[in-house]
């Protein structure tokens, strides 16, 4: 632990120092034992990475991966220089002097065949430049580049929440800071994308120099006949080219997954899992798939009846699986009857809502209390007086989805909002097209679409503003108030405000009312401000 928290303390130091070994590395020689090291450190450094990427929830968790993409790569072309300078120096006296890593990779995984493993290392090139690398590039092209343009509609967002109560100035402070790590998290990813390109161009270049330099050295220098030159040069060659090209291809993938990945609330093995086997009739119609494959003539019959058998359990035993039902108690109290008088009562104001928005009062998951809570202040600190409550009630004559607001018992405005989705509105003048449900913002009659979680990051990249159903429904009442609001500063809104004001300046509230002014002439004077 001690060790640990040393590192911990002086992580800026050890940075800088291995920034350091990577330029000796390049300029001293290495001895084979010490290189073999190095080589090792090389190839688990790239399984950290892939795995770390693996396991973040969201890109913005490994906001560090272009600079240490960076570093990897540098350090790799370093490795190549070293084992370049061995293999061209030392080669001659046998794959021994050259260190073990590299003579295992040429000798085990090639067979020691360097026309094989020159064949496995053009492979391995040609996956990673030509397929997982300018994917991952294109793909951090235009992420950095729809993330730049969906910028003013995540910071219009949040001047709309921040102005409507919903949030305080510091968790509005941090969203602004999100977006703008976000927006330079994948500008740095567009160009950290190059390194990677280059690095496998640089891979596939280094190895073709360092067979000719080694023929040349071989038959020239050593007088070595030219079979066994080619032997022995191409076969060390080869088993460098594969030590450096297998963690440039794990450090390629885990860009690629990195840049390819939305915002969830688990890891990528989580959600593989979770989406994959949610429906077992793909896994039952694999299954029958694999099963005719294993009934054609020549192709290998326990291969696909074994692998058959396992997408057909597996589909079974997730038909069968029990859906998980929630069980309430109801409440076995008699419910006391409302006097009849209570029914001529009127709200100031109410919010009827349809079945299918009864979820946004529950508790615990409901937001929309909290939300008009929120409002209350916001329109407090602009309006100058406290609102008095919104009743909020179920109305079976509504459409599920529908709401409606009243003032006083008469209706406002009404609208319609689905449970389960997002809007996005479109804030930029765009005529973007999204695939969702398209409809009208309610509050400003702008042109929006109703989408699925999965779509909200692309929605934003495309410049949409995006709110939950209980935003939308508070933003609605928000300007309505605001247009409204002089119905709703009654009496005894005017008497409050005037208690309020006695505690501070009570002779001016005293001179003032009602010998001078009555109350019901102080009321239409604030109306008329508002």
């Amino acid at each position: 632990m001690k060790i640990l928290d040393i590192l911990k303390q002086r992580s800026d130091m050890a940075f800088a120092v291995s920034v350091v070994l990577v330029l000796a590395i390049m300029l001293l020689p290495m001895p084979s034992f010490f290189l073999d090291i190095l080589l090792s450190v090389s190839i688990s450094i790239s399984i950290v990475i892939l795995l770390t990427s693996v396991y973040i929830r969201k890109p913005l968790d490994f906001s560090v991966y272009p600079s240490l993409l960076l570093i990897v790569t540098l350090y790799r072309l370093s490795l190549n220089i070293a084992t370049t300078r061995v293999i061209l120096l030392r080669g001659h006296e046998g794959p021994d002097a050259v260190g073990r890593v590299i003579k295992s990779f040429g000798n085990f995984v090639v067979g020691g065949n360097y026309a094989v493993g020159f064949v496995v290392f053009l492979i391995l090139v040609i996956i990673n430049f030509v397929v997982i690398t300018k994917g991952a590039g294109r793909i951090a092209e235009v992420a950095a580049r729809f993330t730049l343009d969906a910028m003013p509609g995540k910071q219009m967002a949040i001047d709309a929440d921040l102005n409507a109560g919903m949030i305080d100035d510091e968790e509005a402070r941090r969203r602004r800071e999100q977006i703008a790590r976000e927006a330079d998290f994948y500008g740095a990813m567009d160009g950290a994308s190059k390194f990677v390109r280059g690095d496998a161009i640089a891979g596939l270049v280094i190895t073709a120099i360092n067979i000719v330099g080694g023929l040349l050295i071989g038959i020239l220098q050593r007088g070595l006949p030219i079979g066994e030159a080619a032997q022995t040069y191409t076969l060390l060659t080869i088993g460098d080219g594969l030590v450096s090209q297998i963690p440039a291809l794990l450090v390629s993938t885990s860009a690629g997954i990195i840049v390819s990945r939305a915002g969830s609330e688990t890891d990528l093995g989580q959600e593989v899992t979770r989406q994959i086997f949610v429906n077992p009739k793909a896994l039952s119609t694999a299954s029958g798939i694999l099963f005719l494959f294993a009934l054609v003539p020549g192709l290998p019959h326990i291969p696909f009846l074994l692998i058959s058998l396992t997408a057909g359990s597996v589909a079974f035993v997730l038909a069968k699986r029990p859906e998980q039902t929630e069980v309430t108690e109801e409440s076995t109290e008699k419910v006391e009857e409302p006097p009849i008088e209570a029914y001529l009562e009127v709200d100031p104001l109410s919010l009827e809502i349809g079945y299918g928005l009864i979820t946004l009062v529950e508790e615990p998951s409901g937001q929309l209390l909290a939300k008009i809570k929120s409002m209350r202040r916001q329109i407090a600190q602009e309006m100058g007086f406290v609102i008095p409550s919104v009743h909020i009630k179920d109305n079976l004559q509504l459409r599920p989805h529908e709401y409606s607001f009243l003032i006083k018992g008469v209706e406002i405005a009404r609208g319609e909002v689905i449970v389960g989705k997002y809007l996005a509105v479109s804030s930029g003048g765009k005529d973007e097209q999204l695939e969702g449900i398209p409809t009208k913002e309610p509050a400003f009659g702008l042109n929006a679409y109703w989408i699925d979680e999965n779509m909200v990051e692309i929605a934003q990249r495309k410049g949409f503003t995006v709110v939950d159903p209980a935003t939308v429904i508070v933003t609605h009442m928000t300007e309505l108030l605001k247009k409204h609001g002089w119905e709703v500063l009654t009496r005894v809104e005017v008497q409050s405000i005037l208690d309020n004001v006695s505690r501070v300046y009570p002779k001016i509230v005293e001179e003032l009312i009602p010998s001078v002014l009555p109350l019901g002439t102080v009321q239409r004077v604030l109306q008329n401000l508002l």
